[in-house]
C-alpha cells in the first residue's frame, strides 16, 4: 500500500541555521509548531519528533542511513 502521507520537500531556516517552517508534498506551508503537531499526530512520512535534552520536542527525519533525506539537506524556500 503508498504512503498517501504528504513529506517535507523544503524548509526555511533562521540566521542560526536552525529549522523554522516546512514546505508540505501538497504545497501547503506550515510553522514548526504547526508541522510539529502534524508529525506527532502521523500526518507526515519519512519524519518523527523527539524530546531533546533541553526537554523541548524537536522534528527530525527518521534515521535510514541517507544523509540525503535529511532535514537540513532539504532545499530552501
Amino acid at each position: 500500500m503508498q504512503d498517501m502521507r504528504e513529506q517535507f520537500v523544503a524548509v526555511q531556516k533562521n540566521g542560526d541555521g536552525d529549522l523554522t517552517a516546512f514546505k508540505t508534498s501538497s504545497g501547503r506551508v506550515l510553522d514548526y509548531q504547526s508541522a510539529l503537531q502534524e508529525v506527532q499526530a502521523g500526518q507526515i512520512s519519512g519524519v518523527n519528533a523527539f524530546k531533546g535534552r533541553d526537554g523541548e520536542t524537536y522534528i527530525r527525519g527518521d534515521a535510514d542511513g541517507d544523509p540525503t533525506n535529511n532535514l537540513d539537506q532539504l532545499p530552501l524556500f
